[in-house]
């Protein structure tokens, strides 16, 4: 998944123009853009939207984003949404392995009851969301069959802090958040599953998008969260390899193919060693094509 659009549950109109927006995934949000005293008619048409969603032929995966664990509000999201078998649910302030984990039972049991295949609906994790989260980032490897990626948030991290900002005059990161972007892509890496990078707040801003979005690719992070339709198409730009890039990967492939048990080869002059080839293999298959 290189973009994925939040919308809110009760967005109306706004849910069929994410679904049409071009983007890899659609977050169906409960949690943030719902106020408390809208949830339940969120719910409602959550279930509504994903169910008539996910019976078309050509469409994003379907993400629903439930309110935290530790909010008690969990319980009655997943009641609502996990009959109608959402793609996944984005999971937010999941402080560790542990969090998944929890997720992953309450998941198990209503799938069962719906009669639905366990295991079916997936975990995106939203790790690195408070301070909590920081010094438990390492801790999702193994967690669960379920997990697909894991994210990051600013703005909840932020608040948390008592922060006035948490990008400069220039839109970078300020250091603390810079840190905390690194522990989600070390978590990442760690648990062997996908890096997505935090939204871009400043969704009229589609030069600072496209610069910072070439720096999380850059990084090795491997898509994004999206809050406007707008931003949809630069980020899928940044996140498909290019012409150049895909045959680069497959003679770097080919070149270890020739030289078998090579621990380095040289393509043009220049020495590739087997992290590039290990590189080289992860962007073909990103990428979906053959090398």
């Amino acid at each position: 998944m290189r973009s994925l659009l939040f919308v809110p549950a009760d967005g109306g109109p706004k849910l069929d123009k994410a679904f049409a927006s071009g983007a890899d995934a659609v977050i169906v949000d409960l949690e943030d853009s719902i106020a408390i005293d809208r949830k339940d008619a969120a719910r409602a048409s959550a279930t509504s939207f994903i169910k008539t969603a996910v019976a078309q032929a050509k469409r994003p995966r379907l993400l629903v984003r439930v309110n935290g664990i530790a909010t008690g509000l969990i319980d009655a999201d997943l009641d609502a949404v996990v009959p109608a078998k959402p793609d996944a649910i984005l999971l937010p302030k999941a402080e560790g392995g542990a969090s998944v984990v929890h997720a992953d039972a309450k998941l198990s049991a209503r799938e069962a009851m719906a009669g639905i295949a366990d295991g079916h609906i997936k975990i995106l994790a939203q790790a690195i969301e408070t301070a909590a989260g920081i010094f438990v980032a390492g801790t999702f490897n193994g967690a669960s069959a379920r997990l697909i990626g894991m994210t990051w948030g600013p703005e909840d991290l932020s608040a948390e802090l008592g922060a006035d900002a948490n990008r400069d005059q220039d839109g970078r990161l300020t250091a603390p958040y810079q840190l905390a972007r690194s522990l989600c892509l070390f978590g990442a890496a760690a648990a062997q599953t996908a890096a997505i990078e935090t939204i871009y707040a400043d969704f009229r801003n589609l030069d600072g998008l496209r610069r910072d979005t070439d720096e999380a690719r850059r990084d090795g992070f491997v898509g994004r969260l999206a809050i406007h339709p707008a931003q949809v198409s630069v980020i899928n730009e940044v996140f498909t390899p290019t012409a150049e890039a895909l045959a680069k990967a497959r003679a770097i492939i080919a070149a270890f193919a020739a030289a078998s048990g090579a621990g380095a080869v040289a393509i043009d002059g220049v020495m590739y060693d087997r992290p590039h080839l290990a590189r080289a293999r992860q962007m073909l298959a990103r990428a979906g094509v053959d090398a």
